[in-house]
């Protein structure tokens, strides 16, 4: 084994790109995280840089890995979510909204995203203007990374 080897964990997820494809598979991911404590989560890696990240798919002809896009990736849900959404700090003080999006493939989600800023400032327009390009929402059978550049439109609904 080389020493500069590094060892990673797959994170099983079902990727859609704008070509309209949609891939299950694995990302690779870190023990630990650069900017904090605990490993690295599929948002992490998402959000870290631009340009291409790795992906494993599942072909009928066995495990792939492929280079993605990250501009062209729409959405990842999360196949073996273990509550990544709520490891980021501050979860639970962040204001929950409730809302309906629809991206740029023509799909409608709905779910629970966190807006972390202060008190009157927590409204959904501050949500919509945070810096993360990959940000989450908790729907209620799965959580799902969505690429804000491919977010069409943004409302807030009543809680379900």
């Amino acid at each position: 084994m080389s020493e500069f080897r590094v060892e990673k964990r797959r994170a099983a997820a079902e990727v859609t790109l704008a070509s309209g494809l949609t891939l299950r598979g694995s990302f690779f991911l870190a023990g630990s995280s650069a900017s904090h404590t605990g490993p690295e989560r599929v948002a992490d890696l998402l959000n870290t840089e631009s340009g291409f990240f790795p992906f494993e798919v599942d072909a009928a002809s066995g495990r792939e890995t492929a280079l993605y896009n990250r501009s062209h990736l729409v959405c990842v849900k999360l196949l073996e979510d273990g509550g990544e959404a709520r490891l980021d700090p501050g979860y639970e003080l962040a204001t929950e909204r409730q809302v309906a999006m629809l991206l740029s493939n023509g799909r409608r989600i709905s779910g629970a995203v966190r807006v972390y800023r202060p008190a009157g400032r927590d409204r959904l327009s501050d949500y919509a203007r945070s810096s993360d390009a990959f940000r989450y929402l908790e729907a209620a059978d799965a959580t799902f990374i969505v690429n804000s550049t491919h977010i069409v439109e943004l409302r807030e609904t009543a809680k379900a």
